[in-house]
């Protein structure tokens, strides 16, 4: 039934965004670096890599430049129309062909790149495969504002792979421990909620069982 609903939404979605996604798509093939789309492996169900799709908001090479697939606040790789379209998430949404064409879900867990699926532990790793990537879940919720919190840091990748990552890792854990349709429902409440009232705290009443983050991160 996930299934079924992943297609139904994610067609709707490219049907009715489309009066959006187009001109953005115009605009950014004749500005900037002339780039429409980022494509970048991540991985997948049963560990299966897939090219995932987002607006290009970012220098070319990006990844080879300062601290790699680590975005802080501020990044100077990141381009102007960039800062609009990661700020209001709109840069996720091509990821709805990802979701159309099987690569993921509307819900589950973040599709990581290698280098980010590494830092989590085999445990964490082993579980994540079992279920198909999400456009959204608990740990995109919680960590909404990541650039926010590694701008922060003396070390950004250091404080990603020691106290984000260990979090991030067990948040998605509880969601495949947890996964019903009643659940795949509730996180889209959520999404939206979380999107239309950033400061909200609202996935902390909707799921109280949640682990409670590490005392590094308890602002969020």
């Amino acid at each position: 039934m996930q299934r079924f609903f992943d297609i139904f939404f994610s067609g709707l979605a490219l049907i009715v965004l489309s009066p959006l996604l187009v001109p953005i798509a115009i605009f950014l093939r004749f500005s900037g670096e002339g780039e429409v789309f980022f494509a970048q492996q991540r991985v997948g169900l049963n560990g299966k890599k897939f090219n995932l799709l987002k607006f290009a908001t970012m220098l070319k090479d990006s990844p080879n430049i300062g601290t790699g697939t680590v975005t802080v606040k501020n990044d100077p790789r990141i381009l102007p129309l960039g800062r609009l379209l990661r700020k209001s998430k709109i840069n996720e949404l091509p990821q709805l062909l990802n979701i159309f064409f099987g690569d993921m879900s509307v819900v589950g867990p973040r599709p990581q790149e290698k280098r980010c699926f590494d830092a989590f532990t085999p445990d964490v790793q082993s579980q994540i495969v079992k279920v198909r990537p999400g456009l959204s879940g608990i740990g995109s919720i919680i960590f909404r504002d990541e650039e926010n919190l590694l701008h922060g840091a003396n070390d950004p990748v250091i404080f990603y792979d020691e106290v984000i990552a260990p979090y991030k890792g067990e948040l998605e854990k509880w969601y495949i421990e947890n996964q019903s349709l009643t659940n795949y429902f509730l996180i889209i409440f959520v999404t939206v909620w979380a999107v239309l009232s950033p400061g909200s705290r609202i996935i902390w009443r909707v799921f109280p069982s949640l682990p409670r983050p590490p005392k590094e991160l308890a602002g969020i």
